[in-house]
């Protein structure tokens, strides 16, 4: 699993503690992320993983706010430090 892909799915799972399998349903519902069939995890397209991921991150805080976009910083703050600054999604700054 690459990093992008370990970003995302701790997202998704952090928000699913939040709000249930909502979490699972609004993350379906974003392009380029792919959701495994049985909600274990998700799978990003090549090459664009920091952008799928900020479009991750503004679904949740769409529909819930702020305090989804702090929730989701939190919940991957450990996974960014083996990212360069540059590769760090906008969202997750």
């Amino acid at each position: 699993m690459n990093p992008f892909d370990q970003i995302a799915t701790k997202i998704v799972k952090e928000q699913e503690l939040i709000i249930g399998p909502i979490a699972w349903q609004e993350a379906e519902k974003v392009a380029g992320l792919h959701v495994t069939p049985s909600h274990e995890g998700v799978s990003i397209d090549n090459g664009n993983g920091d952008k799928v991921i900020d479009r991750l991150v503004g679904q949740y805080e769409n529909l819930f706010g702020r305090a989804s976009r702090e929730a989701s910083r939190q919940a991957v703050a450990s996974l960014l430090a083996d990212l360069t600054p540059a590769q760090v999604p906008v969202s997750l700054r």
